[in-house]
Protein backbone atom coordinates (compact mmCIF):
# COMPACT_ATOMS: atom_id res chain seq x y z
CA UNK A 1 0.00 0.00 0.00
CA UNK A 2 1.11 3.46 -1.05
CA UNK A 3 1.57 6.50 1.36
CA UNK A 4 -2.10 8.64 0.82
CA UNK A 5 -1.02 12.06 -0.43
CA UNK A 6 -1.57 15.21 1.73
CA UNK A 7 -0.84 13.36 5.07
CA UNK A 8 1.64 14.15 7.47
CA UNK A 9 3.23 10.91 8.78
CA UNK A 10 5.89 12.58 10.89
CA UNK A 11 2.99 14.26 12.98
CA UNK A 12 2.89 12.92 16.69
CA UNK A 13 -0.72 11.52 16.00
CA UNK A 14 0.20 8.63 14.70
CA UNK A 15 1.92 7.30 17.17
CA UNK A 16 2.24 6.16 20.59
CA UNK A 17 4.82 6.52 23.16
CA UNK A 18 7.76 3.76 23.34
CA UNK A 19 7.24 3.21 27.21
CA UNK A 20 3.55 4.00 27.40
CA UNK A 21 3.28 0.75 24.70
CA UNK A 22 5.40 -1.48 26.54
CA UNK A 23 3.34 -0.79 29.37
CA UNK A 24 0.44 -2.11 27.05
CA UNK A 25 2.11 -5.49 26.40
CA UNK A 26 2.57 -6.11 30.19
CA UNK A 27 -1.07 -5.38 30.89
CA UNK A 28 -1.95 -7.74 28.26
CA UNK A 29 0.38 -10.14 30.01
CA UNK A 30 -1.69 -8.86 33.42
CA UNK A 31 -4.59 -10.19 31.32
CA UNK A 32 -3.55 -13.73 31.24
CA UNK A 33 -3.51 -13.73 35.21
CA UNK A 34 -6.81 -12.87 35.54
CA UNK A 35 -8.55 -14.86 32.31
CA UNK A 36 -10.51 -17.35 34.83
CA UNK A 37 -11.07 -19.64 31.61
CA UNK A 38 -6.98 -21.01 32.71
CA UNK A 39 -5.61 -23.30 35.28
CA UNK A 40 -5.03 -21.63 38.53
CA UNK A 41 -1.52 -22.28 38.31
CA UNK A 42 -0.40 -20.75 35.08
CA UNK A 43 -2.74 -17.65 36.38
CA UNK A 44 -0.10 -17.99 38.97
CA UNK A 45 3.27 -17.99 36.65
CA UNK A 46 1.73 -15.13 34.31
CA UNK A 47 1.35 -12.76 37.74
CA UNK A 48 4.99 -13.42 38.37
CA UNK A 49 6.01 -12.43 35.11
CA UNK A 50 4.18 -9.08 34.53
CA UNK A 51 6.23 -8.68 38.26
CA UNK A 52 9.32 -9.66 37.07
CA UNK A 53 8.73 -7.63 33.58
CA UNK A 54 7.50 -4.45 35.51
CA UNK A 55 10.98 -4.33 37.32
CA UNK A 56 13.03 -4.62 34.81
CA UNK A 57 11.25 -1.64 33.16
CA UNK A 58 11.46 0.36 36.50
CA UNK A 59 15.04 -0.19 36.64
CA UNK A 60 15.73 0.47 33.09
CA UNK A 61 13.31 2.53 30.89
CA UNK A 62 11.85 4.97 33.92
CA UNK A 63 16.08 5.11 35.03
CA UNK A 64 16.63 6.16 31.62
CA UNK A 65 13.71 8.83 31.69
CA UNK A 66 15.22 10.21 34.95
CA UNK A 67 18.47 10.67 33.46
CA UNK A 68 17.25 12.75 30.92
CA UNK A 69 15.18 14.61 33.23
CA UNK A 70 17.94 14.94 35.07
CA UNK A 71 19.98 16.13 32.17
CA UNK A 72 17.93 18.17 31.08
CA UNK A 73 17.07 16.89 27.86
CA UNK A 74 13.95 18.84 25.81
CA UNK A 75 13.27 17.39 22.88
CA UNK A 76 9.81 15.78 22.40
CA UNK A 77 9.47 11.78 21.74
CA UNK A 78 8.06 10.15 18.57
CA UNK A 79 4.53 10.81 20.15
CA UNK A 80 5.11 14.37 20.92
CA UNK A 81 5.81 13.79 24.71
CA UNK A 82 8.46 15.82 26.72
CA UNK A 83 10.68 14.01 29.11
CA UNK A 84 8.28 15.33 32.12
CA UNK A 85 4.98 14.14 30.43
CA UNK A 86 6.25 10.96 29.72
CA UNK A 87 7.42 10.50 33.48
CA UNK A 88 4.21 11.69 34.84
CA UNK A 89 1.74 9.18 32.38
CA UNK A 90 4.10 6.37 33.19
CA UNK A 91 4.19 7.13 36.86
CA UNK A 92 0.52 6.84 36.85
CA UNK A 93 0.15 3.90 34.55
CA UNK A 94 2.39 2.01 36.98
CA UNK A 95 0.86 2.74 39.93
CA UNK A 96 -2.63 1.91 38.23
CA UNK A 97 -0.83 -1.58 36.86
CA UNK A 98 0.25 -2.60 40.77
CA UNK A 99 -2.99 -1.50 41.94
CA UNK A 100 -4.56 -4.33 39.50
CA UNK A 101 -1.70 -6.89 39.87
CA UNK A 102 -2.66 -6.92 43.63
CA UNK A 103 -6.63 -6.88 43.26
CA UNK A 104 -5.95 -9.69 41.14
CA UNK A 105 -3.99 -11.84 43.49
CA UNK A 106 -6.37 -10.90 46.48
CA UNK A 107 -9.63 -10.99 45.15
CA UNK A 108 -9.39 -13.59 42.58
CA UNK A 109 -5.92 -15.97 43.12
CA UNK A 110 -5.57 -16.25 46.61
CA UNK A 111 -9.17 -17.28 47.36
CA UNK A 112 -8.77 -19.83 44.88
CA UNK A 113 -5.72 -21.24 45.82
CA UNK A 114 -7.31 -21.23 49.35
CA UNK A 115 -10.51 -23.65 47.93
CA UNK A 116 -8.04 -25.50 46.08
CA UNK A 117 -5.88 -27.12 49.41
CA UNK A 118 -3.47 -24.42 49.42
CA UNK A 119 -2.94 -21.24 52.19
CA UNK A 120 -0.55 -18.34 51.55
CA UNK A 121 -0.69 -17.20 54.95
CA UNK A 122 -1.65 -13.42 54.97
CA UNK A 123 -1.66 -12.42 58.50
CA UNK A 124 0.57 -13.72 61.80
CA UNK A 125 -2.67 -14.01 63.93
CA UNK A 126 -3.84 -16.74 61.81
CA UNK A 127 -0.86 -18.87 62.49
CA UNK A 128 -2.42 -22.09 64.75
CA UNK A 129 -0.38 -22.80 67.82
CA UNK A 130 1.37 -25.85 65.97
CA UNK A 131 2.44 -23.75 63.15
CA UNK A 132 3.70 -20.48 65.47
CA UNK A 133 6.04 -22.82 67.16
CA UNK A 134 7.63 -24.57 64.08
CA UNK A 135 7.77 -20.47 62.48
CA UNK A 136 9.90 -19.61 65.70
CA UNK A 137 12.19 -22.66 65.67
CA UNK A 138 12.19 -22.34 62.03
CA UNK A 139 13.69 -18.61 62.81
CA UNK A 140 16.07 -19.65 65.18
CA UNK A 141 17.82 -22.63 63.78
CA UNK A 142 17.53 -22.05 60.25
CA UNK A 143 17.10 -17.96 59.78
CA UNK A 144 18.68 -16.07 63.04
CA UNK A 145 22.79 -17.03 61.85
CA UNK A 146 22.41 -15.45 58.45
CA UNK A 147 20.82 -12.12 59.51
CA UNK A 148 22.49 -8.63 60.16
CA UNK A 149 20.60 -6.15 61.96
CA UNK A 150 21.68 -2.78 61.66
CA UNK A 151 20.11 0.22 64.06
CA UNK A 152 20.83 3.79 63.18
CA UNK A 153 21.86 6.36 65.63
CA UNK A 154 24.28 9.01 65.58
CA UNK A 155 27.43 6.84 65.61
CA UNK A 156 25.91 4.59 62.81
CA UNK A 157 24.79 6.05 59.21
CA UNK A 158 21.87 5.15 57.48
CA UNK A 159 23.08 1.58 55.85
CA UNK A 160 23.17 0.80 52.16
CA UNK A 161 19.51 -0.84 50.83
CA UNK A 162 20.74 -3.32 48.34
CA UNK A 163 18.84 -3.39 45.25
CA UNK A 164 15.90 -5.50 44.71
CA UNK A 165 16.21 -6.71 48.20
CA UNK A 166 13.46 -7.67 50.56
CA UNK A 167 13.98 -5.61 54.14
CA UNK A 168 12.41 -4.96 57.39
CA UNK A 169 12.61 -1.66 58.50
CA UNK A 170 11.51 -0.69 62.38
CA UNK A 171 11.01 1.95 64.80
CA UNK A 172 12.65 0.82 68.10
CA UNK A 173 13.49 2.53 71.53
CA UNK A 174 15.54 1.26 74.22
CA UNK A 175 14.38 -0.64 76.86
CA UNK A 176 16.21 0.60 80.14
CA UNK A 177 14.84 3.82 79.25
CA UNK A 178 18.38 6.04 78.87
CA UNK A 179 16.75 7.32 75.50
CA UNK A 180 13.33 7.86 74.60
CA UNK A 181 13.47 8.82 71.17
CA UNK A 182 12.85 6.53 68.09
CA UNK A 183 15.65 4.97 66.37
CA UNK A 184 15.19 3.36 62.74
CA UNK A 185 16.33 -0.58 62.53
CA UNK A 186 16.17 -2.83 59.78
CA UNK A 187 17.34 -6.06 58.81
CA UNK A 188 17.18 -7.49 54.81
CA UNK A 189 15.96 -10.70 53.84
CA UNK A 190 18.23 -12.89 52.78
CA UNK A 191 18.01 -14.47 49.61
CA UNK A 192 20.45 -17.47 50.04
CA UNK A 193 17.28 -18.80 51.89
CA UNK A 194 14.09 -20.14 50.67
CA UNK A 195 11.14 -17.36 50.71
CA UNK A 196 8.38 -19.94 50.16
CA UNK A 197 8.80 -22.03 53.77
CA UNK A 198 6.24 -24.76 53.62
CA UNK A 199 4.39 -25.53 57.23
CA UNK A 200 3.88 -28.98 59.13
CA UNK A 201 0.24 -30.13 57.58
CA UNK A 202 -2.98 -30.02 60.54
CA UNK A 203 -5.37 -32.47 60.45
CA UNK A 204 -8.77 -31.20 58.56
CA UNK A 205 -6.59 -27.94 57.39
CA UNK A 206 -5.05 -26.84 54.00
CA UNK A 207 -1.68 -26.99 52.91
CA UNK A 208 -0.10 -23.75 54.61
CA UNK A 209 3.03 -22.03 53.38
CA UNK A 210 4.62 -18.62 55.02
CA UNK A 211 7.13 -16.22 53.35
CA UNK A 212 10.65 -15.60 54.82
CA UNK A 213 10.06 -12.20 55.52
CA UNK A 214 6.94 -12.61 57.95
CA UNK A 215 8.92 -15.08 59.61
CA UNK A 216 11.25 -12.28 60.53
CA UNK A 217 9.25 -9.97 60.77
CA UNK A 218 6.97 -12.10 63.67
CA UNK A 219 10.72 -12.57 65.51
CA UNK A 220 12.07 -9.05 64.52
CA UNK A 221 12.23 -8.59 68.28
CA UNK A 222 15.30 -11.22 68.62
CA UNK A 223 17.19 -9.53 67.14
CA UNK A 224 17.32 -6.12 69.07
CA UNK A 225 17.61 -7.94 72.44
CA UNK A 226 18.21 -4.41 74.04
CA UNK A 227 14.85 -1.94 72.37
CA UNK A 228 11.59 -2.42 72.09
CA UNK A 229 9.94 -2.56 68.82
CA UNK A 230 7.37 0.13 68.16
CA UNK A 231 6.21 -0.68 64.65
CA UNK A 232 7.72 -2.59 61.95
CA UNK A 233 6.99 -2.89 58.06
CA UNK A 234 8.64 -4.51 54.80
CA UNK A 235 10.55 -2.33 52.26
CA UNK A 236 11.53 -2.78 48.88
CA UNK A 237 13.57 -0.27 46.65
CA UNK A 238 14.97 0.10 42.83
CA UNK A 239 17.65 1.35 41.76
CA UNK A 240 18.64 2.84 38.81
CA UNK A 241 20.19 -0.29 36.63
CA UNK A 242 20.76 1.19 33.46
CA UNK A 243 24.27 0.86 32.60
CA UNK A 244 26.03 3.98 31.07
CA UNK A 245 29.33 2.93 29.39
CA UNK A 246 31.19 5.26 26.69
CA UNK A 247 32.87 1.95 24.88
CA UNK A 248 34.76 4.52 22.63
CA UNK A 249 36.55 6.07 26.21
CA UNK A 250 36.57 2.41 28.09
CA UNK A 251 40.42 1.45 27.53
CA UNK A 252 39.04 -2.07 29.09
CA UNK A 253 35.38 -2.39 28.25
CA UNK A 254 35.75 -6.23 30.93
CA UNK A 255 36.92 -3.50 34.36
CA UNK A 256 34.34 -0.98 32.76
CA UNK A 257 31.40 -3.14 32.69
CA UNK A 258 31.96 -4.65 36.51
CA UNK A 259 32.72 -1.10 37.56
CA UNK A 260 29.23 -0.13 36.22
CA UNK A 261 27.52 -3.72 37.53
CA UNK A 262 29.22 -2.77 41.03
CA UNK A 263 27.40 0.58 40.76
CA UNK A 264 24.21 -0.97 40.25
CA UNK A 265 23.92 -1.29 44.17
CA UNK A 266 24.38 2.27 44.70
CA UNK A 267 22.56 3.88 41.71
CA UNK A 268 19.64 6.40 42.69
CA UNK A 269 16.80 4.92 44.80
CA UNK A 270 13.70 5.29 41.97
CA UNK A 271 10.73 3.42 43.81
CA UNK A 272 9.98 2.45 47.19
CA UNK A 273 7.38 -0.59 47.98
CA UNK A 274 6.27 -0.86 51.44
CA UNK A 275 3.57 -2.60 53.02
CA UNK A 276 0.03 -1.31 53.15
CA UNK A 277 -0.28 0.88 56.66
CA UNK A 278 2.79 1.56 57.32
CA UNK A 279 3.12 3.94 60.76
CA UNK A 280 3.74 7.11 58.86
CA UNK A 281 7.20 8.28 61.07
CA UNK A 282 8.88 5.05 59.43
CA UNK A 283 7.72 5.95 56.51
CA UNK A 284 9.29 9.03 56.47
CA UNK A 285 12.38 8.17 57.65
CA UNK A 286 13.13 5.70 54.93
CA UNK A 287 11.84 8.47 51.95
CA UNK A 288 14.12 11.05 53.37
CA UNK A 289 16.79 8.67 53.53
CA UNK A 290 16.52 7.21 49.95
CA UNK A 291 15.54 10.42 48.82
CA UNK A 292 12.07 8.89 47.63
CA UNK A 293 9.97 11.33 45.07
CA UNK A 294 6.22 10.77 46.27
CA UNK A 295 5.46 9.56 42.82
CA UNK A 296 7.69 6.98 43.28
CA UNK A 297 6.05 5.56 46.61
CA UNK A 298 3.85 2.48 46.63
CA UNK A 299 1.60 1.12 49.08
CA UNK A 300 1.35 -2.58 48.78
CA UNK A 301 -1.99 -4.61 49.35
CA UNK A 302 0.30 -7.92 50.19
CA UNK A 303 3.29 -9.34 49.20
CA UNK A 304 5.88 -7.50 48.03
CA UNK A 305 7.82 -8.90 44.98
CA UNK A 306 5.51 -11.14 43.56
CA UNK A 307 8.13 -13.10 41.78
CA UNK A 308 7.50 -15.70 44.50
CA UNK A 309 4.58 -17.29 42.73
CA UNK A 310 6.88 -18.77 40.49
CA UNK A 311 8.18 -20.32 43.68
CA UNK A 312 4.50 -21.46 44.42
CA UNK A 313 3.97 -22.58 41.02
CA UNK A 314 6.57 -25.45 41.04
CA UNK A 315 5.08 -26.95 44.06
CA UNK A 316 5.06 -30.98 43.31
CA UNK A 317 1.51 -31.79 44.71
CA UNK A 318 -0.81 -29.54 42.32
CA UNK A 319 -0.36 -30.68 38.87
CA UNK A 320 -4.09 -30.57 38.14
CA UNK A 321 -3.65 -26.99 38.56
CA UNK A 322 -1.42 -26.52 35.53
CA UNK A 323 -1.51 -26.79 31.90
CA UNK A 324 -0.42 -30.44 30.98
CA UNK A 325 2.56 -30.36 29.97
CA UNK A 326 4.24 -30.99 27.31
CA UNK A 327 6.61 -34.02 25.99
CA UNK A 328 10.43 -33.61 26.47
CA UNK A 329 11.89 -32.47 23.52
CA UNK A 330 12.37 -34.76 21.08
CA UNK A 331 15.95 -36.63 19.24
CA UNK A 332 17.22 -36.01 15.84
CA UNK A 333 16.25 -38.60 14.13
CA UNK A 334 19.38 -38.30 12.30
CA UNK A 335 21.80 -37.39 15.37
CA UNK A 336 20.85 -40.01 18.18
CA UNK A 337 22.69 -39.75 21.59
CA UNK A 338 26.16 -40.98 21.36
CA UNK A 339 26.74 -40.69 17.53
CA UNK A 340 29.40 -39.31 15.88
CA UNK A 341 28.18 -35.66 14.86
CA UNK A 342 31.47 -34.94 12.21
CA UNK A 343 30.38 -38.09 10.04
CA UNK A 344 26.75 -37.28 10.09
CA UNK A 345 27.07 -34.00 8.90
CA UNK A 346 29.58 -35.23 6.50
CA UNK A 347 26.77 -37.29 4.86
CA UNK A 348 24.46 -34.75 4.42
CA UNK A 349 22.70 -31.11 6.09
CA UNK A 350 20.39 -31.22 9.24
CA UNK A 351 18.39 -28.59 10.44
CA UNK A 352 17.10 -28.83 13.94
CA UNK A 353 14.24 -26.70 15.39
CA UNK A 354 14.51 -26.19 19.22
CA UNK A 355 12.96 -26.03 21.04
CA UNK A 356 10.96 -28.80 19.70
CA UNK A 357 14.08 -31.25 19.31
CA UNK A 358 16.66 -31.79 21.92
CA UNK A 359 19.96 -29.02 22.28
CA UNK A 360 21.85 -32.12 23.13
CA UNK A 361 23.59 -32.17 19.73
CA UNK A 362 24.65 -29.28 19.56
CA UNK A 363 26.74 -29.83 22.88
CA UNK A 364 28.21 -33.34 22.00
CA UNK A 365 29.29 -31.44 18.78
CA UNK A 366 31.40 -28.65 20.53
CA UNK A 367 32.49 -31.47 22.91
CA UNK A 368 33.80 -33.94 20.56
CA UNK A 369 34.95 -31.23 18.61
CA UNK A 370 37.38 -30.12 21.49
CA UNK A 371 38.71 -33.67 21.63
CA UNK A 372 39.07 -34.37 18.02
CA UNK A 373 42.66 -33.89 16.91
CA UNK A 374 40.97 -32.54 13.22
CA UNK A 375 39.47 -29.95 14.75
CA UNK A 376 42.37 -27.24 14.62
CA UNK A 377 40.15 -24.02 15.86
CA UNK A 378 36.86 -23.12 17.99
CA UNK A 379 35.05 -20.17 17.16
CA UNK A 380 31.70 -19.34 19.67
CA UNK A 381 29.45 -16.38 20.29
CA UNK A 382 28.02 -16.68 23.94
CA UNK A 383 24.81 -14.49 25.19
CA UNK A 384 23.47 -15.90 28.26
CA UNK A 385 25.30 -19.08 29.44
CA UNK A 386 23.33 -21.37 31.88
CA UNK A 387 24.84 -22.00 35.74
CA UNK A 388 26.64 -25.31 35.01
CA UNK A 389 27.05 -25.40 31.28
CA UNK A 390 28.29 -28.23 29.28
CA UNK A 391 29.47 -25.50 26.42
CA UNK A 392 31.46 -23.57 28.86
CA UNK A 393 33.16 -27.01 29.95
CA UNK A 394 33.80 -28.17 26.47
CA UNK A 395 35.33 -24.71 25.36
CA UNK A 396 38.07 -25.01 28.18
CA UNK A 397 38.65 -28.66 27.61
CA UNK A 398 39.31 -27.59 23.79
CA UNK A 399 41.58 -24.78 24.64
CA UNK A 400 43.66 -27.07 27.09
CA UNK A 401 43.81 -29.53 24.21
CA UNK A 402 45.86 -27.18 22.24
CA UNK A 403 42.90 -26.09 20.06
CA UNK A 404 42.97 -22.19 18.99
CA UNK A 405 39.27 -21.48 20.64
CA UNK A 406 38.13 -17.74 20.72
CA UNK A 407 35.02 -17.09 22.69
CA UNK A 408 33.20 -14.08 21.52
CA UNK A 409 31.14 -12.96 25.02
CA UNK A 410 28.42 -10.14 24.96
CA UNK A 411 29.15 -8.86 28.15
CA UNK A 412 26.17 -6.24 27.81
CA UNK A 413 23.49 -8.92 28.13
CA UNK A 414 21.45 -7.06 30.32
CA UNK A 415 21.31 -8.53 34.02
CA UNK A 416 23.13 -11.59 32.88
CA UNK A 417 26.60 -8.99 32.71
CA UNK A 418 28.10 -10.26 36.04
CA UNK A 419 27.53 -13.70 34.85
CA UNK A 420 29.15 -13.19 31.81
CA UNK A 421 32.35 -11.66 33.37
CA UNK A 422 32.57 -14.58 35.51
CA UNK A 423 32.28 -16.89 32.32
CA UNK A 424 34.69 -14.82 30.30
CA UNK A 425 37.73 -14.72 33.22
CA UNK A 426 37.23 -18.41 33.48
CA UNK A 427 37.56 -19.10 30.13
CA UNK A 428 40.70 -16.81 29.58
CA UNK A 429 42.17 -18.85 31.88
CA UNK A 430 41.39 -21.93 30.55
CA UNK A 431 43.66 -20.30 27.81
CA UNK A 432 40.66 -19.20 25.37
CA UNK A 433 41.22 -16.10 23.65
CA UNK A 434 38.01 -14.01 25.11
CA UNK A 435 36.73 -10.80 23.10
CA UNK A 436 33.88 -8.68 24.27
CA UNK A 437 31.65 -7.94 20.63
CA UNK A 438 31.47 -4.76 18.80
CA UNK A 439 31.95 -1.22 19.92
CA UNK A 440 28.10 0.19 20.15
CA UNK A 441 26.42 -3.46 19.30
CA UNK A 442 24.87 -5.86 21.27
CA UNK A 443 25.60 -9.63 19.77
CA UNK A 444 22.84 -12.01 20.63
Amino acid sequence: MGLIKGVDYSSHKFYENRELSWLKFNERVLSEAGDSDLPLFERLKFLSITASNLDEFIMVRVASLIDMRTAGYDKLDIAGMTVQAQLKAVGKAVHNFVDEQYRIYNEMLWPKLFESGLNIVKNLVDLTPVQEAYVDKYFEEEVYPVLTPMAVDSSRPFPLIRNKTLNIGALVTKKDGSNKELEFATVQVPDVLRRVIELPLEKGAPKSVILLEDIIERNIHKLFLNYNIECTCQFRIMRNADLSIDEDEAEDLLKEIERQVRMRQLGEAIRLEVSEGTDKRLLKIIQDELLIRKEALFSISGPLDLTFLMKIYGLPEYESLREHSYSKPQEHPLLPSGCDIFNRIKEQDMLLFHPYQTFTPIVDFIKQAAVDPNVLAIKQPLYRVSGNSPIIAALAEAAQNGKQVTVLVELKARFDEENNIIWAKRLEKAGCHVIYGLVGLKTH
